[in-house]
């Protein structure tokens, strides 16, 4: 829903709607779907956009995939500033995960009225640190690029059952200790 969709992000995350587009045609592949489309501006400049179909359905998330995997982080200046979206986000009966602490960062979890999982995160470390972390981070995918690839093998031939692994436990604090 257009509006519901506005008041969140408008209202509420404080990011202005800027732009509107409405046709009946959809411009990259001339399909007929009458649709309103929307942009609310990021601080950075760029756009989130939505879509409403005027149909009242809400697009479905893949069974497939827990709901908490597939999100979208915006920054906020201070955790000052996150616990106040905090408090205002809950203020607006919105329910809110966190403050949670990943050591580089903080960061509060919530959904917006379609469904899409939003983070909000604040920064702890500086910016020596946020560039030593980005230096490994291509080595470390690759990694796992390599691992995931022998394991589709592994799995397509039947010698495996659960899903793969990292390759490192970055938050140890979260293993499960073994049983007594």
């Amino acid at each position: 829903d257009a509006e519901e969709t506005r008041h969140f992000y408008e209202d509420i995350l404080g990011l202005p709607l800027y732009h509107i587009i409405q046709s009946d045609h959809v411009p990259s592949t001339g399909e007929y779907c009458p649709y309103t489309h929307f942009f609310f501006r990021l601080q950075d400049g760029s756009f989130i956009a939505f879509f409403d179909l005027g149909n009242d359905e809400a697009a479905l998330p893949s069974p497939n995939t827990p709901l908490w995997v597939n999100h979208i982080s915006f920054r906020v200046n201070t955790v000052a500033d996150l616990e106040a979206m905090k408090a205002r986000l809950e203020a607006d009966g919105i329910e809110v995960l966190g403050v949670t602490d990943h050591h580089i960062f903080k960061s509060i979890y919530f959904f917006d009225p379609n469904g899409v999982r939003l983070e909000l995160t604040a920064q702890l470390a500086d910016e020596f640190q946020m560039l030593e972390e980005s230096k490994t981070a291509h080595a470390r995918l690759a990694e796992w690029t390599a691992r995931k690839q022998q394991w589709r093998k592994d799995k397509a031939a039947g010698q495996v059952a659960e899903a793969l692994k990292p390759q490192q436990n970055d938050r140890p604090e979260f293993v499960a200790k073994p049983a007594a």
